[in-house]
């Protein structure tokens, strides 16, 4: 073994976390990498693979139980080539050999215990084992003993069971992509959405029973097209006000735990993910925006103040995740015992908060504790209380503090501090959104912050971007999801900020992806191409996280609506129609791609001509304030074009969008000799204004609207804009901008700005 004279394995030289609280072990342990597969190779022993991560109950179990001990440790380096991997680090390495043990054991999950052959290919696999036999079940030893036997004596079983597993998991990943067929086909949105009405729990919200988890791609289809979709509007509301309410939301802190044992969403499993929360803080953000709910906007502001006070690292950045146990004890900072609440608060407070916060009852988490929850929206217990929701927040915020002071002086879950390149494009998404939304200039300010870091200490000058970062050291070459996560989260940047280096870092960003990772029948590999890994896949079925392809796909149509470059929409179609066959088969299992699927037919192809606005009298204040662009795509036989207006409105100045209080100005869009159709509008601001009470939706900086128009005699047509800006003390005269289609002129789409 080569260890140091404290003990230590190889893997004290890594920066992972996970990895260096193996450092210890008896065991000696290999990183993946060149060392390991060539002792392998030549000593032709079979390979143990252990995958697992920081923040995974079960692996810390197996560690204490199997890899701290001495005897157990002494089997598996006399007849195996130990390596340890932390699936976080890499991503490739985990989905291939998760695959394998699905195709082994029909089952799946962490720590993943796999057996290779030294050419990599699996015989056998395994989750969490037990040290000894138990129940039936095979303990470790006894798996260890005998999968060496059988290396020893049949190998050629063993080999014949490498082959089948090898060949399974190679069909596999090549029925990822069907021939290119084209994206022309519709996207069975519809079917999609009634499997999810099938499954969805009309009490609780949510789909499936428990475990009960938040599946980010579920709610990002549903607010996608929860305005056209009644149905997909209620599922999506009633599944957020159930978890915002729910255990599996930190009621103190804020902050979403990884998922719910239970259907009521009450007791949580008590990690807490970086990518749960970025994808929810900007889920929940979006539904403050479609429906200025003040639980959704509760919500979105405790979970950006949870990752700014729990996750975000010195330097800007934003920590990978916290643990979900303490001393070996799962939940142990987050849970209370009733005399501990009540010494907390006193008994006047302990009653006031216990039928609020979910303790009024009997304890429900191991006999004798709670998980705070709030059993009844904050707008119920304010009517049954005859107070403003604002009065009985206000009330409670001491009550919540106090009990945070309390809960702080615990010891603390340790924390993951590695800083990942697609988690915190997740982080930087959820933060630009939520504050263009909410508004809050902070959040916009944090998103950035993070932004700045990745570009700068994790993409070095002339190399590709990393994956992981850790005190000072930026390893592994980046994935599909690092980026397709930060492309989305610069590209929101690029909208709630209008800094256009945030859309020429997502290019320059979305070029590299291209040149690694891009596939020429379209879509993009998980990793680039590597001796050390036998199998390349491509990511299009969602997990906890939405699929990297369905993101890339995504961010390919915003590039182009962003620049006006036909290359994206071409690279969109061609990975569209690459995923043809599944998106048709199998469109449940690729809810995001699906979404892009949706996007790039309702988009249509614009031709290269734009209308420009040009004021009839530039001495108009008003006009002064807003300049406005129209692509017009080309027509289908029965003569509807799809068009897209582009609008910029002066920093500082906002107009009221469609929805918002009808004695206040709006936005509206006239036809003139034409006829207009499924108009759709964008996400608009939620602002306060000065001396009022209720907030307006709004738009400012710059927005498109799309829809369809259907001209009678285009020399006669006009698309009218009729506008009032305002700012915070007062409002112009409304004004119209006429955008004849008979002025188009061969312009960039961009040249608006």
């Amino acid at each position: 073994m080569n260890a140091d004279q404290a003990g230590e394995n190889r893997l004290a030289a890594e920066t992972s976390p996970y990895l260096l609280l193996h450092k210890t072990n008896p065991v000696d342990w290999y990183p993946w990498g060149e060392e390991a597969l060539a002792r392998a190779k030549r000593e032709d022993k079979p390979i143990f693979l252990s995958v697992g991560y920081s923040t995974c109950f079960w692996c810390h179990v197996m560690e204490r139980e199997s890899f701290s001990d001495p005897a157990v440790a002494g089997r598996m380096n006399r007849d195996f080539v130990c390596i340890k991997v932390d699936r976080e680090e890499r991503p490739d390495l985990d989905e291939i050999y998760m695959l394998a043990t699905q195709i082994l054991s029909h089952q799946g999950g962490w720590p993943n215990s796999v057996f290779l052959t030294p050419e990599l290919r699996p015989f056998f696999s395994g989750t969490y084992f037990p040290p000894s036999d138990v129940h039936g079940r095979p303990g470790f030893v006894t798996v260890l003993e005998s999968l060496a036997e059988a290396w020893r004596n049949k190998r050629h079983e063993v080999e014949e069971q490498a082959d089948s597993v090898a060949n399974a998991m190679q069909r596999y990943l090549a029925d990822q992509s069907g021939p290119a067929v084209g994206s022309s086909a519709p996207a069975p949105m519809s079917r999609v959405l009634r499997d999810l009405e099938r499954h969805f729990d009309s009490r609780w919200g949510g789909f499936g029973g428990a475990p009960k988890f938040p599946t980010p791609a579920n709610l990002l289809l549903l607010l996608e097209v929860a305005e056209e979709d009644a149905a997909a509007g209620r599922m999506l509301s009633q599944t957020l006000d159930s978890m915002g309410r729910g255990g599996i939301f930190d009621q103190l802190a804020g902050g979403f735990h990884r998922y719910s044992t239970d259907p009521e969403w009450k007791v949580p499993h008590f990690e807490k993910m970086l990518y749960d929360n970025g994808l929810l803080l900007e889920v929940y953000a979006r539904e403050w925006g479609r429906t200025a709910e003040p639980e959704a906007a509760r919500v979105a502001r405790q979970t950006a103040g949870f990752l700014s006070t729990e996750m975000t690292s010195p330097e800007g950045a934003f920590w990978s995740a916290i643990d979900a146990e303490t001393d070996g004890r799962e939940g142990a900072y987050y849970v209370w015992r009733r005399e501990e609440l009540q010494d907390a608060l006193g008994d006047e407070d302990f009653g006031f908060l216990a039928p609020l916060f979910g303790f009024a009852g009997a304890p429900f988490f191991e006999t004798d504790r709670y998980v705070l929850n709030l059993p009844e929206t904050m707008g119920d217990l304010a009517r049954r209380r005859r107070v403003e929701p604002g009065d009985l927040l206000a009330q409670i915020q001491p009550l919540r503090a106090a009990l945070l002071r309390v809960r702080s002086r615990r010891q603390r879950p340790v924390t993951d501090d590695k800083i990942l390149s697609d988690w915190n494009g997740l982080a930087i998404c959820g933060l630009a959104v939520a504050g263009r939304l909410l508004p809050d200039e902070e959040m916009t300010r944090r998103a950035s912050d993070a932004a700045e870091f990745v570009l700068a200490r994790m993409h070095p000058d002339g190399a590709p971007l990393r994956h992981t970062w850790r005190r000072g050291v930026a390893r592994v070459e980046a994935f599909l999801g690092d980026y397709a996560f930060m492309i989305r989260g610069l590209l929101e940047l690029h909208d709630s900020t209008g800094e256009s280096r945030w859309l020429t870092a997502a290019v320059l960003l979305a070029e590299e992806q291209e040149r690694r990772l891009g596939d020429p029948i379209g879509g993009y590999f998980v990793a680039a191409a590597s001796d050390e890994v036998p199998f390349r896949s491509k990511e299009i079925f969602d997990g906890a996280l939405p699929s990297g392809n369905g993101i890339a796909v995504q961010n390919l149509l915003k590039l182009a609506d962003a620049s006006g470059e036909e290359r994206w929409v071409e690279r969109a179609d061609k990975a569209i129609g690459a995923f043809s066959a599944v998106l048709e088969q199998r469109p449940e299992t690729v809810k995001t791609l699906l979404v892009a699927a949706h996007r790039f037919q309702q988009m249509g192809t614009y031709e290269r001509r734009a209308v420009a606005a040009i004021p009839s009298d530039l001495e108009d204040e008003s006009l002064q304030k807003i300049s406005a662009i129209l692509a017009i795509g080309l027509a289908d036989a029965q003569g509807w074009q799809p068009f897209r207006l582009e609008l910029r409105i002066e920093q500082g100045w906002h107009v009221n969008a469609p929805g918002g209080d009808e004695s206040s100005p709006n936005l509206n869009l006239i036809g003139q000799d034409m006829e207009i159709r499924g108009l759709r509008w964008p996400e608009a601001e939620w602002l306060r204004l000065a001396g009022s009470f209720e907030a307006v939706p709004v738009y400012s900086g710059l927005l498109q609207i799309r829809g369809q128009l259907r001209a009678a005699s285009p020399a006669l047509a006009r698309l009218s804009v009729e506008v009032q800006p305002c700012d915070e003390r007062r409002c112009l005269p409304a004004a119209r901008i006429e955008l004849p289609l008979d002025a188009a002129v061969e312009l960039p789409l961009d040249s608006g700005d």
